[in-house]
């Protein structure tokens, strides 16, 4: 009966441990080439998941959800009728505030929510709808958070007129991201000078 060689099983033995060591290590740098992409890709939303989830292993699990479900919707961007009708609207809200700070604040989210369900977001509780806007938006999603806990503040009766403008403050900011809103450059208008008079 022929057998290997003791040499031979200690070099496939080696083989099999070098083939596995090098898994490991391709899983691992994969791992953290998704852990870089999703920590810059979602900012501070990535910190905030891990500390609400409390771990990156969960986290990431949930912000690669959040992608996917994401890339699944169709969304849309708004005709120029639509744009302008949204910033008529949004410059209404804001030409009351002075004499209704808390319907402005609730005005605002309603519109915002309008707006996002008009671009293709569903309609599901605020977690989701945050969750949805942090894929394409993770930069603004903290000003939705904060507009929507000075919203529950007033609810509540808690929140005061400084804070209810912070509200609003922040509802513009989603607000503008998601109608797309471009910062529009104005060239600087030198001053006319002024003639000198007579004396």
């Amino acid at each position: 009966m022929n057998t290997i060689p003791t040499q031979w099983l200690f070099v496939l033995g080696g083989v099999i441990v070098l083939a596995a060591l090098a898994l490991v290590a391709w899983l691992v740098a994969k791992r953290r080439k998704q852990s870089r992409r999703l920590q810059q890709h979602f900012g501070p939303e990535y910190g905030r998941t891990v500390d609400a989830l409390g771990g990156r292993t969960k986290a990431e699990s949930d912000l690669r959800a959040r992608e996917e479900r994401v890339d699944r919707l169709t969304l849309t961007t708004l005709t120029p009728a639509d744009a302008a009708r949204f910033s008529q609207a949004w410059n209404e809200l804001q030409g009351r505030f002075i004499d209704n700070p808390k319907g402005a604040v609730a005005q605002a989210d309603q519109l915002v929510r309008e707006l996002m369900l008009k671009r293709g977001y569903p309609m599901g509780d605020f977690e989701r709808r945050s969750a949805d806007i942090s894929v394409d938006h993770p930069t603004i999603v903290a000003s939705y958070r904060a507009a929507q806990a000075i919203a529950v503040r007033d609810e509540r009766g808690v929140a005061d007129t400084e804070e209810l403008r912070q509200a609003v403050v922040h509802f513009r900011a989603l607000f503008d991201e998601l109608l797309e809103v471009q910062a529009v450059t104005q060239e600087a208008i030198p001053a006319k000078p002024v003639a000198a008079r007579a004396a």
